[in-house]
C-alpha cells in the first residue's frame, strides 16, 4: 500500500519508518522547515531505538505544496493546534478515494478531518507508543521492536475491506493494532490515559516510572478516572475499557512498558512548546459542563499546566 504521513514528527516518524520497513511505499509531508531541510539534506532520518544504534533511514520527505503524491492512506499525527493550518496546506492533495488514519493525542481533530474526508474513509486511533523528537530530523524509537499497542476504530463503526488491509498492514509494522467497532469509547480511552500520565508527569518534570512508584499514584489515577468516566456516562459514551482496566492500563504503561518515558506533553512543555492541555484534561472539562458535571480536578489541572507554561515565558 500507499501511505503518506502529514505531520512528520516523533509518532509519524515512527508510524512511517516501521510501515516503510513493513514493505510500503510511505512518503512524509511536514511544515516545520528545520525538519524538512535536516531530512532532505541528510536523506532521511537519523532513528534510533532506545538511545541506542542511530543509523540513518532514507526516506522522501516534502512541504505540502510541493507534494505531488496520490496516497491510498493519510497518516495524520500533527498537533491538535497546527492541524487546522497544516490541512489547508495540503487539502488540494486530497481526493475522494483517499482513506486517513488518525492516532493524534486528544480530542477535536476527528472534527476537522470531517471537514476534508468522508465518514466512511476516515479511521482513527489510539497509540500506546512512546517515541522521543530528538531534534530536527532524528527521532528516538522508546521500547524494544513490538513494544506497545494500538486500537482503532472506523467513524461510521463500519469496517471495510480497506479497513482490513489496513490492519494486516500495521501489525506487519509490529504496532499490534486491535480494530474495534466503537469508535468514541476507543478514542476517548487514550484521552482519559492521557489526562491522567501526560498532565501529571508535565507538571513535576518525572518519568512514567517515576509517577507510578510514587505510594499515592493510584489514588491521584483513580480520582481522574472517575471523573472522566463520570462525564462519559452522562455523554452516553461507552468506554472500552471498566474504571479498573483504564487504571490497569495506566499502570502497566508506566510500570511495565514505558517506566523511563517522558510523555509527550512533557516534551512540548520541556521546550517551551504550548502543550495540547486543552483538548485532553480541558476537553474533559469541557465535556462534563455540556451534561451539567463540573470535572474539577481536571480544571484545576488544566489552570496548573498553562500556569506552568505562563511562567516558562515569564
Amino acid at each position: 500500500m500507499k501511505f503518506t504521513v502529514l505531520g512528520s514528527g516523533a509518532m509519524g516518524y515512527r508510524y512511517g519508518v516501521l510501515l516503510q520497513e513493513a514493505g510500503n511505499e510511505v512518503e512524509f509531508v511536514d511544515t516545520w522547515k528545520p525538519n524538512v531541510e535536516a531530512v532532505k539534506k541528510q536523506n532521511g532520518v537519523f532513528v534510533s531505538r532506545d538511545h541506542k544504534n542511530r543509523q540513518l533511514t532514507p526516506i522522501k520527505m516534502f512541504y505540502p505544496e510541493e507534494y505531488t503524491g496520490n496516497p491510498d492512506v493519510w497518516v495524520v499525527f500533527a498537533k491538535q493546534m497546527q492541524l487546522e493550518s497544516l490541512l489547508q496546506r495540503i487539502a488540494p492533495k486530497f481526493n475522494e478515494n483517499q482513506y486517513v488514519l488518525t492516532c493524534m493525542n486528544g480530542m477535536g481533530h476527528v472534527e476537522k478531518l470531517l471537514n476534508y474526508f468522508k465518514p466512511e474513509k476516515l479511521i482513527a486511533g489510539t497509540a500506546l507508543v512512546a517515541t522521543v523528537l530528538n531534534g530536527p530530523g532524528d527521532v528516538d524509537f522508546i521500547g524494544a521492536r513490538g513494544a506497545g499497542t494500538m486500537n482503532l476504530a472506523n467513524y461510521t463503526e463500519k469496517p471495510d475491506e480497506l479497513t482490513h488491509k489496513i490492519v494486516t498492514e500495521l501489525e506487519k509494522a509490529q504496532f499490534n493494532p486491535t480494530l474495534t467497532t466503537n469508535f468514541l469509547g476507543t478514542l476517548m480511552a487514550k484521552v482519559v490515559f492521557n489526562s491522567v500520565v501526560n498532565t501529571l508527569c508535565t507538571l513535576f518534570e518525572i518519568t512514567m516510572g517515576e509517577f507510578a512508584s510514587y505510594p499515592g499514584a493510584d489514588e491521584l489515577s483513580r480520582q481522574l478516572i472517575n471523573e472522566a468516566y463520570d462525564i462519559c456516562e452522562r455523554a452516553n459514551i461507552t468506554m472500552i475499557n471498566s474504571r479498573q482496566e483504564e487504571l490497569n492500563s495506566v499502570n502497566y504503561v508506566s510500570k511495565v512498558a514505558n517506566p523511563l518515558h517522558y510523555p509527550s506533553m512533557y516534551q512540548d512543555m520541556s521546550h517551551n512548546r504550548p502543550t495540547e492541555v486543552d483538548y485532553i484534561n480541558g476537553y474533559l472539562v469541557d465535556l462534563g459542563r455540556k451534561y451539567r458535571y463540573e470535572a474539577s480536578t481536571h480544571a484545576f489541572l488544566t489552570h496548573l499546566v498553562h500556569l506552568a507554561e505562563h511562567t516558562r515565558h515569564h
